[in-house]
């Protein structure tokens, strides 16, 4: 499912574009406050240029998109321009007094606008310059003038910084997120390479090495391909050792590998990641009762368990979490012997959804999961895990050694 972000410099755009109309009309509120001017025709003709440019321009300041430089250019020229102009326009008292420039702060719009689009170093250089023509415009430094310049220059420069820590940690929220999406995609796969392929290897190289002859030849080939296939998946499969907030206790088994639970073994079978099990739901969108899917694993070495009420689930979750239960019991089979029966019991809690497989066979060692993951044997890790800690559910599994092996897994109910 596609996250849709939104840019974090985008409300800088949409306040710029506000503090250029703001400004706009406090110039206008100045110009006919105090409009004693030596030639008020030459400022009448700006202020209405003025008003002109920022009306037409409106909508170059939503976006970086289309606050393009040769706009930025423009916005930079109007102001200069107007600082220019106030020299010859206003009265030699105003000018004693340090009459504000004509654009007043309207400047500041187009150094902001710089510092937005480029950065710090493109707001440095567009007050720098502003600063300049304002110096050379009124003759000379006064303290108000050197205040102005040095606030734009800052406001600018603090901008254009915010701006790039933006952009930077947006760069790399992004190329997070695509690593993660890749990470689950190459689960996914290790986990149905698992499921299907690497089983049906191994089923080939053991019925071929049985049949011997030209079959014991493709059984020994398929071995090979085997071996060389679970490398990839374990070197390509992101590590998944447990779960959020799920721990292996003492006893507990910590991976597969043969006479455990573990990856396909030279046996093979299992069930794979099945698309149905047992009745189908509303589709991918709706929900499914988990009662008759998992009912369908039953046979007469497993028992299933489950309430008289139907357990919905979406549908996606409940076929995961049937694929969990085949790959569980898949492991019983292979692993804990012929005579060995199983267990499946289905609880339906007020937050979750709870399946424990139970099993009476002779347990795993301590350490062989762990033995069989590092081998490329992913079955508890891929086929079990990994499709829990997909579901943002647990998976939990126990081991006593001659009392049998314990799986739990828990999903919760999504509204």
């Amino acid at each position: 499912m596609a996250a849709t972000t939104m840019s974090v410099e985008q409300p800088l755009w949409q306040a710029l574009t506000g503090y250029r109309v703001a400004t706009l009309l406090y110039a206008i509120g100045l110009h006919v406050a105090y409009g004693e001017y030596a030639h008020p025709l030459g400022a009448h003709v700006y202020m209405v240029a003025l008003a002109a440019w920022t009306a037409c321009t409106f909508g170059k300041t939503l976006s970086a998109e289309r606050c393009t430089l040769p706009f930025l250019a423009g916005d930079l020229a109007v102001a200069l321009t107007g600082i220019v102009l106030t020299r010859y326009v206003a009265t030699s008292e105003r000018l004693a007094e340090g009459v504000t420039t004509l654009p007043s702060i309207w400047t500041a719009g187009a150094v902001l606008g710089c510092a937005v689009k480029g950065g710090w170093r493109w707001g440095a250089g567009a007050s720098a310059l502003v600063g300049a023509v304002n110096l050379l415009a009124r003759g000379g430094a006064t303290r108000e003038t050197l205040h102005n310049v040095l606030l734009v220059c800052v406001a600018s420069i603090a901008i254009g910084y915010v701006v790039e820590v933006a952009r930077a940690s947006e760069r790399t929220l992004a190329r997070a997120l695509r690593i993660e999406a890749a990470t689950r995609e190459r689960e996914r796969l290790a986990r149905d390479i698992h499921d299907s392929v690497l089983q049906v290897l191994a089923m080939v190289q053991r019925r071929g090495t049985n049949l011997g002859g030209e079959a014991a030849e493709l059984g020994r080939l398929a071995g090979e391909q085997e071996v060389a296939l679970r490398a990839l998946v374990s070197a390509r499969a992101p590590a998944t050792g447990g779960l959020s907030g799920t721990g292996v206790g003492t006893g507990a088994r910590t991976d597969a590998g043969p006479g455990a639970y573990g990856g396909a073994g030279p046996d093979g079978g299992g069930h794979g990641d099945e698309g149905d099990h047992g009745e189908g739901g509303d589709g991918p969108g709706g929900t499914v009762d988990l009662h008759p899917l998992l009912a369908g694993e039953a046979s007469a070495r497993v028992t299933f368990s489950g309430p008289g009420t139907p357990v919905p689930l979406p549908a996606t979750a409940a076929h995961e979490l049937c694929a969990a239960v085949g790959a569980a019991l898949d492991n019983v089979r292979r692993h804990a012997g012929a005579d060995a029966r199983a267990w499946v019991l289905l609880e339906d809690e007020p937050d979750a959804v709870l399946v424990t497989v139970r099993d009476d066979g002779p347990g795993i060692p301590a350490g062989r999961l762990a033995d069989a993951e590092a081998e490329g044997r992913m079955g508890v890790a891929l086929s079990i895990r990994g499709r829990l800690r997909e579901l943002g559910g647990t998976a939990e599994l126990v081991s006593v050694p001659g009392q049998g092996t314990e799986v739990e897994l828990r999903v919760p109910k999504h509204d």
